[in-house]
């Protein structure tokens, strides 16, 4: 995934007219991960980025239901979907990258001659030791 799966958070909060307000209660109340919260250094500093996919998509469902539920009650919801969705975090000197364990089809290591090794069953391996019996 490269920087066009990213939205800034400028961007987010304009596309859906929320305050940036709104969006950090949201994400205390735990309806927006922590792990959706990028920073990536910029040519104007650091800014925030999202998964443009995962964040539009909760932010549309918190906009559909939050008159209907409480956001305590879609917290909830959405803390069980998060137990189901685990994340493998990538940090690198241009910032930080989160995806979804559910979403990673391959994880590739490639030496300095050029040689790949598959290295996802390990990944899975670990994420289910760690994981495994927190569901």
């Amino acid at each position: 995934m490269g920087n066009e799966n990213l939205i800034s958070k400028k961007e987010l909060l304009e596309r859906y007219r929320i305050s940036y307000g709104a969006l950090y209660r949201w994400k205390r109340k735990g309806l927006i991960p922590d792990e959706w919260f990028l920073k990536k250094a910029t040519a104007t500093g650091q800014e925030t980025f999202f998964p443009e996919k995962l964040v539009c998509e909760r932010i549309e469902r918190i906009q559909s239901m939050k008159e209907e539920v409480l956001l305590d009650e879609l917290a909830k919801q959405f803390s069980g979907e998060e137990k189901k969705n685990e994340f493998l975090v990538l940090q690198t000197e241009f910032g930080e990258k989160a995806f979804r364990m559910c979403d990673i089809r391959s994880v590739a290591l490639t030496d300095k001659n050029g040689k790949t090794t598959d290295i996802t069953e390990q990944i899975k391996k670990i994420s289910e030791e760690i994981h495994g019996g927190k569901r």
